[in-house]
C-alpha cells in the first residue's frame, strides 16, 4: 500500500469517526436516570414530561413523573408480548383525535407545545402507551369488566333523590346550509335567515327530505337515532322543545349553518341518562382497580434500576 493510500484511508477513517462521535453526542450528553428492561429514561425526558404534565397548571412532582415514564415503559413491553404495538400511523391519529378536540390542526398543536419547549414525540409517547394499556386491560379483563344491567339498577334506585326525567329514542336527519369557505360573514347571515325561513315553512321530515334535495349548497343527512342518554342535556332540551317534523334553530359551525330535522321522539327505557352516568362510573371504577392491580404485577418482573443523579 502506498503512503498516498494510506493518508487517504487514514482521512476517511478519521471522517467516518467525527462523524459518529458528532451523530452521538447528543444521545451521550443526555444522563440516565433509570433504566426499566435495559431502556433507559433520561433526564432530558423527564424535563420533557414535566413540562406537558405542568400544562395543566398544577404543581408537579419530579419523582411522580419518573413512575410515569417507568410505567410506560413496562406497558409497552407488555404490550408486546400480546402483540398490541400501535404503528406510527396510528398514533398520529390519535393526536390528531386530540387536536380536533381541542380545536386546532396538527400542526398548531405542535407549535403549541413548541412555545413550551415540548416536543411533540414526548405527548405521542404518552398517547401510544395509553392506547396500548387501554386495549391490553380490555382485552384481557373483558368478561370482569363488564356490568350488568341488574347492578345498574341496584345502584340507581338506591341513589335516591328527585325520579329521573323520562328518557327518549330521537330519530333525527342532520341539515347543512352551505357556506363556502371564505366567505365573509354576510353569507353566513344570509344563509341563517334562509334556514328561518324553512324552519317556519317544514313540517314534516319527508317535507324536509324532499326541500334540501332539490337545492344547491344543501344537504339533507341520513337518519341518526339516538336516545337521551347519548346526547348532551343542551341538546336534549332543544329536542324536547322542538315539534316533531320540524327543524332545530340554526347554527353556524365550519360546514355552514346546521340544523336537525326531528323526524320522532319515543318514550324509552332501554337507557337513561342516569343509568348511562352510573355504568360508566361502575365501569371506570372497575377499569381502574385492574389496571392497578395489573400494573403492579407487570412491574413486578420488570427490571427496574435507578440511576444516582
Amino acid at each position: 500500500m502506498t503512503s498516498t493510500m494510506t493518508r487517504h484511508l487514514s482521512k476517511a477513517v478519521m471522517a467516518a469517526t467525527l462523524l459518529l462521535l458528532c451523530g452521538t453526542a447528543p444521545l451521550l450528553a443526555q444522563s440516565v436516570a433509570v433504566m426499566v428492561n435495559g431502556e433507559a429514561i433520561t433526564n432530558f425526558d423527564i424535563d420533557q414530561r414535566i413540562k406537558l404534565s405542568g400544562l395543566s397548571g398544577q404543581q408537579v412532582n419530579r419523582q411522580a413523573v419518573i413512575e410515569e415514564l417507568i410505567n410506560e415503559k413496562v406497558k409497552i413491553k407488555e404490550g408486546k408480548k400480546f402483540s398490541v404495538d400501535p404503528g406510527a400511523s396510528e398514533v398520529e391519529g390519535a393526536f390528531a383525535g386530540m387536536s380536533s378536540r381541542m380545536r386546532m390542526s396538527s400542526d398548531q398543536l405542535v407549535a403549541q407545545l413548541a412555545t413550551k419547549g415540548i416536543r411533540p414525540d414526548t405527548l405521542k409517547s404518552r398517547l401510544k402507551a395509553d392506547m396500548v394499556w387501554n386495549a391490553l386491560v380490555r382485552g384481557r379483563f373483558k368478561q370482569s369488566l363488564q356490568v350488568s344491567e341488574k347492578e345498574v339498577d341496584a345502584l340507581v334506585s338506591g341513589t335516591g333523590g328527585a325520579p329521573e326525567a323520562e328518557a327518549f329514542e330521537y330519530q333525527m336527519r342532520p341539515v347543512v346550509l352551505v357556506v363556502p369557505r371564505g366567505a365573509g360573514g354576510g353569507a353566513a347571515e344570509s344563509r341563517s335567515k334562509e334556514a328561518e325561513g324553512l324552519r317556519a315553512r317544514i313540517q314534516s321530515c319527508d317535507e324536509a327530505n324532499r326541500t334540501f334535495k332539490s337545492m344547491q349548497n344543501a344537504t339533507i343527512r341520513d337518519t341518526v337515532i339516538k336516545t337521551s342518554a347519548d346526547l348532551p342535556p343542551t341538546l336534549r332540551e332543544l329536542l324536547d322543545k322542538t315539534p316533531i317534523g320540524h327543524l332545530t334553530p340554526p347554527e353556524v359551525t365550519r360546514q355552514g349553518v346546521e340544523m336537525v330535522a326531528l323526524c320522532s321522539r319515543k318514550p324509552t327505557k332501554v337507557d337513561t341518562p342516569k343509568k348511562r352516568e352510573v355504568r360508566d362510573k361502575m365501569f371506570a371504577e372497575k377499569f381502574e382497580a385492574k389496571s392497578k392491580a395489573y400494573l403492579q404485577e407487570v412491574r413486578k418482573g420488570s427490571m427496574i434500576e435507578y440511576r444516582q443523579q
